[in-house]
């Protein structure tokens, strides 16, 4: 593989990763019908913030989660996550289909671990790969740096990959204009009620993160459904939307929250830091075309 080749590959797998997270989906999406009276989207704002601080206050999670991205890519993730000082966790990631997964696969990586720490994300990357680096097997992408990249992508990417934890996709439906209570059903087993809500573009403050996010990937909202138990705990969260590149859908279930987590650093010497690998192959921190 040329140099050329080995930096586009850990562009594509930044990108890939960033989108993959558990709570990554920011994509437009149908608005719906209907808000409701004002009183029952009264009641169903404050259910919400009670399930926002239930959720935050729990402090670790184990999720499972799928992803489609039109013709693009569909993976799998599992694992847990922590948010108790900064977002930590281990998942593992695989890709089941698509362009992306045709990419892992030359990469001898559709499965592969991830590990978020406070101050960036690392991946495991397969053995075809790790030829290229020498023979490293990890690849630090720090959130910080990703930031830095070109055309509003990087910042994005940062936002995403710290902004995973359930709680999070509480507060987007929270910035809902027509969010509302759908009705009980039971979800993995237990009663839940479960509320549904368009977020727009209009309805964010115009530099707030939730903005950022959606602006930057270049759409105008997405529709997000959440079930929340008697714990006032989020159980699943489906986010839906149309982007320029196909209808994206994620759909994540929670559980076990307060489980302990860990994500150890992995050793230095089988780790190469994304801006030394971009550096070695000429790259001036914007991914190449």
């Amino acid at each position: 593989m040329s140099n050329r080749g080995v930096r586009r590959m850990a562009v594509a797998l930044a990108a890939a990763m960033a989108l993959t997270g558990p709570a990554a989906c920011t994509s437009s999406a149908d608005h719906g019908s209907g808000s409701g009276t004002a009183t029952h989207r009264a009641r169903s704002l404050a259910a919400l913030r009670s399930a926002e601080r239930s959720t935050h206050r729990a402090r670790s999670v184990r999720v499972r989660s799928t992803t489609t991205l039109g013709s693009l890519m569909s993976t799998r993730a599992e694992g847990t996550l922590g948010w108790r000082q900064g977002l930590t966790g281990t998942l593992t990631i695989t890709y089941t289909g698509g362009s992306t997964a045709d990419l892992m696969r030359k990469l001898d990586s559709t499965s592969m671990e991830t590990r978020y720490l406070p101050d960036a994300y690392y991946a495991r990357v397969g053995a075809g790969f790790a030829r290229q680096l020498g023979g490293k097997h990890w690849i630090r992408y720090p959130y910080a740096y990703l930031a830095t990249l070109g055309s509003g992508s990087g910042a994005m990417m940062t936002d995403l990959m710290r902004n995973t934890t359930p709680n999070q996709s509480v507060r987007l439906l929270l910035a809902s204009g027509d969010v509302r209570k759908v009705g009980e059903e039971q979800t993995s087993g237990v009663p839940t009620a479960h509320y549904r809500g368009t977020v727009r573009l209009s309805d964010l403050p115009g530099d707030g993160e939730l903005h950022r996010q959606l602006s930057g990937a270049g759409v105008a909202g997405e529709t997000v459904d959440i079930w929340v138990d008697g714990k006032n705990l989020l159980v699943k969260k489906v986010e839906k939307a149309d982007t320029a590149s196909g209808t994206m859908t994620q759909t994540a279930y929670y559980s076990d929250y307060g489980v302990k987590v860990s994500a150890r650093q992995p050793p230095a010497g089988d780790t190469e830091d994304f801006r030394t690998l971009l550096g070695r192959q000429g790259g001036s921190g914007a991914p190449a075309s």
